[in-house]
């Protein structure tokens, strides 16, 4: 856990100092779960996020993402995960201490609902943290104004219900460890034009609050 902890801070340091950049850079990470739910429903979303993050805040990710199990020791290795799904979500005894471990060492977990997903991944989050809840973030907690400025929380990008989006974190000695974002559905806007045709205005919007998230995980 101590090697991983000192990981973030060298990832914190290098990336967010250009002229310090060594090559290549670390990887944004796709987290793989059982159940049945298409964890893989992105396209280049992630490739595309990663380059706005290194041109905007300076951040030196690779742009090519890895895919790690949530069960394996490779999720150690990067310290930003994302998962996104529209179906069921099965976490076995093993997965759940390993994420577990993960997200209360340093890691981050951001979470976004594709449609279809949250009752599953609320039943998922109750098995990672069975005393804790999912609390839903007030419009002025910190995430939604870092580099920039959300002001009624996350953006809507792709309408489904039309239900307003909500964010909702659980927090681990203070520390915000996981952040689910629902009836936003943000990484549509990541992906090219020619995998979602989303308005360049809510392209841009779900880009500069993934920006916000990265920034917050790695200086709270």
């Amino acid at each position: 856990m101590m090697r991983y902890i000192a990981l973030l801070f060298v990832f914190f340091f290098l990336s967010f100092a250009p002229a310090q950049r060594p090559p290549g850079g670390l990887k944004l990470a796709l987290l793989k779960y059982n159940g049945g739910g298409d964890w893989y429903a992105v396209v280049d979303a992630l490739q595309n996020f990663a380059k706005f993050c290194n041109d905007n805040l300076g951040t030196n990710f690779d742009t090519e993402y890895a895919t790690v199990d949530v069960g394996s020791p490779d999720i150690f290795n990067h310290p930003f995960l994302f998962m996104t799904g529209h179906g069921n979500i099965v976490l076995s005894d093993a997965d759940a201490e390993n994420l577990r471990t993960y997200l209360m060492g340093g890691g981050f977990l951001f979470v976004d609902d594709d449609y279809g997903m949250e009752p599953y991944f609320k039943v998922a989050a109750k098995k990672l943290f069975p005393d804790r809840e999912l609390v839903e973030l007030p419009f002025e907690h910190p995430i939604y104004r870092q580099k920039y400025e959300f002001k009624k929380g996350l953006p809507k990008i792709h309408e489904h219900d039309g239900k307003p989006p909500r964010g909702y974190g659980i927090f681990h000695e203070g520390r915000l460890v996981l952040f689910f974002g629902v009836e936003s559905n943000i990484s549509d806007g990541w992906e090219s034009r020619e995998v979602h045709r989303t308005p360049e205005e809510l392209r841009q919007q779900s880009l500069r609050m993934g920006a916000n998230i990265v920034q917050f995980a790695f200086k709270q």
